[in-house]
């Protein structure tokens, strides 16, 4: 099975922001009164982000019970620079002065200054959304990471969306005790909706990339996997479910490395990259849907998929635990389990991987993959061919029959269940014997585990968040 291949992604995001952010956010345009985005490059499947962006729309549509993030309520609590006068870049000259190219990207060079606030040092990176910046903020005299979104109208409702969960999430946990990325400041700029973040490192798939795809010790497995595990159970807690959980929206703190040398089994030497600090924050939630809201019927990149959505049985929480044990899998093996762009073929190769799907799923399913309650599948075929070749019953892909290993794969089988409601909840997860060896200094949560008090963990929770 080769790692598959993907569009560049950027890895800079945010943790903190000022306790005075909701005096310092601010407009910076005399143009359309609308919010902002978040910072990474997007690196999805088309067919995943032409679902996500239609899901996008329907939702902002459908939440009329949410205020948007540019409502007269909001914005009279924020200085309107519009109304002001203005400073030397944002004169009447400058103004007509802004560009953007054919796609809609805000024309820029390095030491462009923003709003007479944020002067632009380099691009991080770009994707369908917009680019991400390095910038310095000349107020607070610190660098961020800015994502500018483009100045298209699909773009800046999905921006609205995504600030509405970061404020929410911002409101449950405002020290980001549960490491979701945080927002520094938002503001419009000339149509482009705009948001900071604090520096971060690199995502662990641009690392894993980077080390020629070789895998992460298993000791680092372990603990990215029980701070994933940890972030989006306080998601779940709080009626939020992430739906695009994958390598490229989970970023180290630090990426900072060093080279070891070690040898293959045919002793031959070869150096590999060790990340120093395994913590990561999550990133991304452009797509995240409370559960009260309108659930579209596609989510989720191709990779991390879970079952139910494929056959659009419907989905909540437990999507998000089958995307974790995708993910699990890719760190400690360097590379993707379900390899495959084709709805047809990624159901032969669950089957092949994880055996028979359930009769109940194919019976329900109004989608025409099954036959008789089997799936409709040609061995034969050259697509079956490779189903064959590159994929092999789960417990196969083994590196070691040590017990560690073995308890990985133990919690990934129980992650990958295909009925959603026999699927391991996350609150049972950080229960499971392979986090044993974590070390207390990386355990989390007042009880260094926040494991206590079961409530099914993806079904019963409080309601502290909605839009």
């Amino acid at each position: 099975m080769m790692p598959r291949t993907r569009r560049k992604h950027y890895s800079s995001h945010s943790r903190s922001r000022s306790r005075s952010y909701e005096a310092k956010r601010r407009r910076l345009d005399d143009g359309s009164t609308e919010g902002s985005y978040r910072k990474r490059s997007r690196s999805r499947d088309r067919d995943s982000s032409e679902h996500s962006w239609r899901r996008r729309n329907e939702r902002s549509k459908r939440s009329h019970h949410r205020r948007s993030p540019t409502s007269h309520r909001r914005r009279r609590h924020h200085r309107d620079e519009s109304s002001t006068r203005s400073p030397p870049e944002q004169s009447s000259r400058a103004r007509s002065s802004v560009k953007d190219d054919k796609d809609g990207h805000l024309v820029y060079w390095p030491g462009y200054v923003m709003g007479a606030r944020y002067k632009i040092i380099d691009t991080l990176g770009e994707g369908t959304f917009g680019k991400v910046v390095e910038v310095k903020d000349l107020e607070l005299e610190h660098r961020m990471a800015l994502k500018i979104i483009k100045n298209v109208e699909k773009y800046r409702e999905a921006a609205k969306l995504e600030i509405n969960v970061l404020e929410k999430l911002a409101e449950v946990d405002p020290d980001c005790k549960n490491l979701c990325v945080k927002m520094l400041d938002w503001f419009e700029y000339h149509g482009h909706m705009c948001i900071a973040f604090e520096m971060l490192g690199q995502s662990v798939f641009d690392f894993l990339k980077d080390n020629n795809y070789q895998p992460y010790p298993l000791e680092q497995v372990r603990h990215i996997a029980y701070q994933l595990i940890y972030s989006v159970l306080f998601l779940h807690d709080n009626k939020l479910t992430h739906t695009d959980l994958k390598p490229e929206n989970i970023l180290f703190v630090d990426s900072d490395y060093e080279v070891v040398s070690v040898y293959n089994a045919s002793k031959k030497k070869h150096d590999l990259m060790r990340v120093k600090r395994s913590d990561v924050r999550l990133i991304d939630f452009g797509s995240a849907t409370f559960d009260h809201e309108h659930h579209s019927t596609i989510v989720s990149t191709r990779h991390y998929r879970a079952p139910e959505v494929i056959l659009e049985l419907g989905w909540s929480q437990p999507c998000d635990v089958w995307s974790i044990g995708c993910i699990m899998f890719e760190l400690y093996l360097g590379i993707t389990l379900f390899q495959t762009h084709d709805n047809r073929e990624h159901l032969a190769m669950m089957e092949r991987i994880l055996g028979p799907i359930p009769y109940r799923m194919a019976r329900k399913t109004k989608t025409k993959y099954f036959y008789h309650g089997k799936l409709d599948w040609d061995e034969k075929s050259s697509a079956g061919r490779y189903v064959r070749e590159n994929c092999k019953p789960l417990m196969r892909y083994l590196q070691t029959n040590s017990e560690e290993s073995r308890q990985l794969f133990d919690l990934i089988a129980r992650m990958l269940e295909y009925e959603p409601a026999q699927r391991i909840t996350l609150r049972e997860a950080l229960k499971h014997p392979f986090f044993n060896k974590l070390p207390q200094n990386q355990r989390l949560g007042p009880d260094r585990a926040r494991v206590g008090g079961e409530s099914s963990g993806s079904r019963e929770r409080s309601h502290s968040l909605s839009r």
